[in-house]
Order: C-alpha cells, then structure tokens, then sequence
C-alpha cells in the first residue's frame, strides 16, 4: 500500500506540473481500484486501496489550490463528486445520489466521504483529467484535450492515461496564436 500511495502522490504532482493547471482550475479523476489491483475494471473494487489513493491525491491537489472531482463509475452514469462550493461557484444542479463500492465506485465513495460538503453533479467541464485503469473520464473535459506523457504511467497495475485542455484553435493559415494557451 505504501507504494501505491507514494505512486499516487508523484502521479498528482507531476500532472500538475505538466499540465499546468493553475490555482481554482479542476481536475477530473476516474479511478479503478480493480484495475490498480490487477483485477478487470469493475470486478474488484477495493475501498482501502480508494481510500489510501484518493488521500494521497486530494492532499496534493489542495496544496495548489486545483479542485478535485471524482468520477463515479457506469453505473452511476459517470456522475461527478464534487464540494458543494465548487459547484456553486459553477452554478451546476446538484443531483440526488451517494456513491457506494458497487454503485459509483470506491474511488468517488472515498471522495463523498473525505470532502467537506460533499455533492453529486451530473457533469463538469474540467480543465484536465487523470484516468486510472481506463475509466473514461473524457465526456468531462473541456474542449480540446491534449494528452499527457507521464512518467508515472502506471498505479499499481493500472494504466495512467492522463490530458490537460487547451483553447480551440480559430482562424486559418494566416492566424497568429497565444503561446501561453496552448
């Protein structure tokens, strides 16, 4: 376990750095326990594994200011945990559910659990995103995803698949670009 969770804590860090993310920017996460275990996503969920990852994750995200959400799993129609004041500030419906192991996932369990004031939101736009073991976290990403290249590219036995976003390209041949959004 403790090597997962100093994984999991590079992991955060250097998709910090790499994607640049800034102070009250969002990064989505989607998490497979099973996969991190070595199991097919979705048969193995493992809540202390979640739990010790997400702790691990959550602490570095706050130090720089990034806000957190966790994405639930199918069954819950990949809906999104977030704290209650990111999704006033966004001004997103909150709607009706509390993630549990089997239904939504361990990783968003140890979210709903961990986070101040806890609420399930349908979707987010965020501004980059880790998927841990191929949960399919692009549906939550804004408009245009650029993937990463980490050299954490494994947790465990999951795969790391990880993007940051970049504003849309306009105009055409003779267009001059903003190096600092790209």
């Amino acid at each position: 376990m403790e090597e997962i969770i100093k994984q999991a804590e590079n992991l955060a860090s250097e998709f910090i750095k790499e994607s640049k993310l800034k102070k009250g920017q969002i990064a989505v996460i989607g998490c497979s326990t099973s996969e991190i275990c070595g199991s097919k996503i979705g048969t193995n969920s493992q809540y202390n594994v979640a739990e010790a990852v997400f702790d691990a994750m959550y602490g570095v995200f706050k130090v720089h200011g990034i806000y957190l959400a966790a994405q639930c799993c199918e069954h819950l129609n990949r809906a999104i945990i977030i704290e209650r004041e990111l999704a006033e500030k966004l001004n997103i419906d909150e709607v009706n559910v509390i993630p549990q192991p089997k239904a939504g996932g361990s990783f968003a369990t140890a979210a709903y659990k961990h986070f101040k004031e806890p609420v399930a939101v349908e979707k987010i736009r965020a501004d980059g995103g880790i998927d841990i073991g191929g949960t399919l976290i692009g549906m939550h990403l804004k408009e245009v995803a650029v993937p990463l290249r980490l050299s954490v590219n494994k947790l465990g036995e999951a795969n790391i698949l990880a993007a940051r976003v970049r504003a849309k390209f306009v105009g055409g041949s003779r267009a001059v670009y903003n190096e600092s959004l790209m």
